[in-house]
């Protein structure tokens, strides 16, 4: 497309050239040794014209071949023209199966103008980060596609977080808020906690002033905090802009994360107190979790991260709500996560008889649920820490097959179950003597859940009202 916009420009320069000098097509062309129909094509951008052409055009129109090449539109209705052109030619334009309109002298600069208009906001529209629930399942496939082929370690996010940490002044144990705090100011940002930052932002960056506002800093335990700002402040170090799709979105999301866990839980001294670990054969996702003061989700996250390229060992990572449905999940140990048609495993149940489900089951959850689980693919050791948030509980879990066992606690466990699925007979049909009783005889009403059916909330970031952010900083700019 650029090459055939830089034909445009050229030819809409010879055109306005040739008009200066009051030469027709004919007599234009006659002078440099070409009909008229062939420079006819030259100037709508048709053709590419020879050098040696370009310098008897060039000859002609008594202009130097470098003013006659310059990629600048030559008068205000000709760059008009160049970009009606560029959008014609675009696959968004295509999609439409539209004729295209040719920018003749019927028609005024008025109505080019605004012909142009319509295709810079059809443009707009179209770039804006909107996905539909299969668009989205689909991204969230291929990104955890991606991961996978990584073994979900990204070394360059790695090294800058590295890099960063050090610069802070953090030597060992968990990362402090001052710390954090400190590498904000060291690239010119100051941590501001207000409560009323709009409801579908989890921070802002103000990129005029220097700030990056986070929720109150009363929130108990502040370790989201952290999290949140290290994330705003990725956005800056990994030279993010804004997304032109909602795969790039998902992308930018997943690297912040990255950087926020590899500051947490810097990847040398994690390495190190793994490895050790390891080798007393007392790894638990519980100790990585306190030597860091980290979540569970976190530290069980950031195993993944190191667990192949530092550990010598594949696993997997569950994220389940309490209903079963599997709401994030990771894994490069072959383990059969339920997955529809697309290959998208999010909302997805998981087998009842996994841990991940099980643990909901436990009337003791202060500790982690260990299970061993015979699969069609093999067997696997679990370890599953329950939780809770204001809307519903969750499960997080752990899991690697049953050789890499010997390296957790919680290894001696005695539960051990079979499950078959994806085969119904394991978990999803009913026993056929409730079948019998019951078919035909119940008419539940489901629960709808909205977000299969909506498509995400449009905009340059996926869900947040740019009208709310941009009064937010206004009505902050001053204070």
């Amino acid at each position: 497309m650029q090459a055939a916009t830089d034909l445009t420009t050229l030819g809409q320069r010879i055109r306005h050239f040739r008009g200066e000098r009051g030469l027709t097509l004919d007599q234009l062309g006659e002078q440099v040794g070409i009909a008229g129909s062939q420079l006819s094509l030259i100037e709508n951008g048709k053709r590419e014209p020879k050098l040696s052409v370009l310098h008897a055009l060039s000859a002609a129109l008594g202009v130097d071949l470098a003013e006659l090449l310059s990629p600048e539109p030559p008068n205000p209705r000709a760059a008009l023209e160049i970009e009606l052109a560029r959008a014609q030619a675009s696959p968004l334009y295509a999609m439409l199966g539209l004729p295209a309109v040719r920018p003749g002298k019927g028609i005024s600069d008025e109505a080019l103008e605004s012909i142009v208009g319509l295709h810079r906001e059809l443009q707009r529209r179209a770039s804006e980060a909107i996905a539909t629930p299969e668009e989205a399942r689909r991204a969230n496939t291929e990104l955890r596609t991606r991961m996978r082929e990584r073994d979900n370690y990204l070394p360059d996010i790695e090294e800058l977080a590295e890099q960063r940490v050090a610069a802070s002044g953090h030597r060992q144990g968990a990362l402090t808020h001052r710390e954090v705090s400190v590498m904000a100011e060291q690239l010119g940002f100051r941590l501001i906690y207000v409560d009323d930052l709009p409801d579908a932002t989890r921070s802002i960056t103000d990129l005029a002033n220097g700030r990056i506002y986070l929720p109150p800093a009363s929130i108990p335990g502040g370790h989201g905090l952290r999290s949140m700002a290290l994330q705003a402040m990725a956005h800056r170090l990994l030279g993010h802009e804004r997304p032109g799709s909602y795969a790039e979105f998902l992308w930018q999301r997943l690297e912040i994360n990255y950087f926020a866990a590899c500051c947490l839980m810097p990847r040398e001294a994690s390495v190190k107190f793994l490895t050790e670990a390891k080798r007393e054969k007392r790894l638990a996702v519980e100790d990585f979790r306190d030597a860091f003061g980290v979540t569970h989700e976190a530290a069980a996250l950031r195993l993944t991260n190191l667990g192949t390229s530092h550990l010598d060992m594949t696993l997997h990572f569950l994220r389940v709500n309490g209903d079963g449905a599997l709401q994030k999940g990771y894994e490069n140990d072959g383990i059969p996560l339920p997955a529809d048609v697309t290959g998208s495993i999010e909302g997805q149940w998981v087998c009842k008889k996994w841990s991940a489900r099980n643990a909901f089951d436990r009337t003791n959850r202060t500790t982690e649920n260990y299970q061993y689980t015979d699969t069609p693919a093999g067997t696997y050791w679990c370890a599953t820490q329950t939780g809770r948030t204001d809307a519903a509980e969750f499960s997080i879990t752990i899991g690697v097959p049953f050789q890499d066992a010997k390296w957790f606690r919680g290894r001696e466990t005695t539960v051990r179950v079979e499950s078959r699925c994806p085969d119904v007979t394991c978990c999803r049909r009913a026993p056929e003597e409730l079948s019998d009783r019951w078919d035909g005889r119940a008419w539940p009403s489901a629960r709808l859940h909205a977000h299969v059916l909506s498509p995400l909330p449009s905009g340059r970031f996926p869900g947040v009202d740019d009208a709310e952010v941009y009064a937010f900083l206004e009505a902050h700019a001053e204070q």
